[in-house]
C-alpha cells in the first residue's frame, strides 16, 4: 500500500481513586490518538482532568471513550439499554470529558465505544442510533460534528455516516479475528494475542498492506484509519513504541486521524 498512514489509539484514563491500570503517562508519549474513559466503565474527575492535560501537554488528540454504566464490571457486561437513556448517558460522558479538555486547552476530537457497547453497535442498530443520537447530542459544546471510531462495516459506523458524521475505521494487531472480519469475543480462547513479535507483525500488515490473520490462518481484507494498542496489556508502552519503530521502517507513516 503506498504512502501508507495510520493513527495510534490506546484506551488511557482506565483508574478509579487510587487505582491504576493503564500507564498513561508512558502511552501518551507514542500514541497520537488517546481513547479517555469518561466515568461509566473507569475513571473519575481527576484522572480524566490529568489524562487530558497530558495529551495536551504532547499534541494528543483527546478522545471520548463511552461505555454502558458498568464501573463494576469494567463495561464488558452486556446490557440493554433503553435507546433514549444510552444516548443522553453518551452525551453525558462526552460533555464531562469535554470540560477538562477544555481546562487542559485541547478539545474532545473523537468518540469511542468501549467493551461491550463496542461490540454490541458492531451489528446491533438501535443501540448504534443511541450512540449516535449522543453524539449529536453533544455536538453543541464540542464545536460541532465528532468523529466516530469504530469496526470497519459495524452498524454504528454505517448509522454514523448517515447522519453526516465523520467515521475513521480501526483495527486491532492484539486480537484475533474472525474470518467475518469481526472480534473474536473475549470470552473465547486466545482472544487477545500475547506475543509481541505477534502483535507487530500484524499491526505492520494492517497497516501498510491492509490484511490480517484470521482465526484458522486466512488472511483477510481489514480497512483502518486507526490502530488500537490497549492500554491494559502487560507492557503496553514498550510493546507500543515497537509497534510505532516497525511502521516507520515499513514505511508507513503515523498520524492523527482528527
Amino acid at each position: 500500500m503506498a504512502d501508507a498512514v495510520i493513527d495510534l489509539n490506546a484506551d488511557l484514563g482506565e483508574g478509579f481513586g487510587r487505582w491504576t491500570l493503564t500507564d498513561d503517562e508512558a502511552l501518551l508519549s507514542v500514541v497520537t490518538s488517546a481513547n479517555v474513559a469518561c466515568g461509566f466503565h473507569a475513571g473519575d474527575p481527576s484522572t480524566m482532568r490529568r489524562v487530558c492535560a497530558l495529551a495536551a501537554e504532547r499534541g494528543v488528540r483527546i478522545g471520548a471513550q463511552v461505555s454502558y454504566h458498568d464501573l463494576a464490571g469494567f463495561g464488558r457486561r452486556a446490557m440493554d439499554v433503553p435507546p433514549e437513556e444510552l444516548a443522553d448517558e453518551i452525551a453525558y460522558q462526552i460533555g464531562a470529558l469535554q470540560v477538562f479538555a477544555r481546562a487542559a486547552g485541547s478539545r474532545v476530537s473523537y468518540v469511542k465505544p468501549h467493551g461491550a457497547l463496542y461490540n454490541r453497535v458492531v451489528t446491533d442498530a438501535e443501540q448504534a442510533e443511541a450512540v449516535v443520537a449522543g453524539v449529536l447530542r453533544a455536538g453543541a459544546v464540542c464545536d460541532g460534528p465528532l468523529p466516530v471510531l469504530g469496526l470497519p462495516g459495524s452498524r454504528l459506523l454505517a448509522v454514523a455516516e448517515g447522519v453526516g458524521l465523520p467515521v475513521v475505521t480501526e483495527a486491532f494487531a492484539d486480537r484475533a479475528y474472525t474470518w467475518a472480519a469481526t472480534l473474536v469475543p473475549r470470552r473465547e480462547p486466545d482472544a487477545v494475542i500475547q506475543d509481541p513479535e505477534t502483535v507487530i507483525t500484524r499491526a505492520v500488515g494492517i497497516a501498510r498492506d491492509g490484511v490480517v490473520e484470521a482465526v484458522g490462518g486466512e488472511p483477510i481484507g481489514v480497512e483502518a484509519r486507526s490502530l488500537c494498542v490497549h492500554g491494559d496489556t502487560p507492557g503496553a508502552a514498550q510493546l507500543a513504541w515497537r509497534i510505532r519503530g516497525a511502521l516507520a521502517s515499513a514505511g508507513v507513516r503515523v498520524e492523527p486521524f482528527a
